[in-house]
């Protein structure tokens, strides 16, 4: 169950994120999989930098919206505009 919830929240978080950095999304597989590891990223940041080791299911989402905004903006930087992930 928790497996669902957190392809869940990837999903809208990288949604969400897709269109904050592009103006769209990117496809719901897409979307997810930058979710996903978004949200992998967003909680190794908050763990490193704030301390904070646990949370509910909007600090979860905080976590990986965050994560998928730093995931998107770091292959805008290495690939450029042309690629739209």
């Amino acid at each position: 169950m928790q497996f669902i919830v957190f392809l869940i929240i990837g999903g809208i978080a990288g949604a969400l994120a897709g269109r904050v950095v592009s103006g769209h999304g990117y496809g719901i597989v897409l979307d997810i999989v930058v979710g996903v590891v978004g949200a992998f990223i967003g909680g190794w940041l908050l763990s490193t930098l704030l301390g904070v080791t646990g949370g509910g299911l909007i600090i979860s989402f905080i976590a990986a919206f965050v994560g998928a905004v730093i995931l998107l903006m770091l292959i805008r930087l290495v690939t450029g505009n042309r690629a739209r992930v």
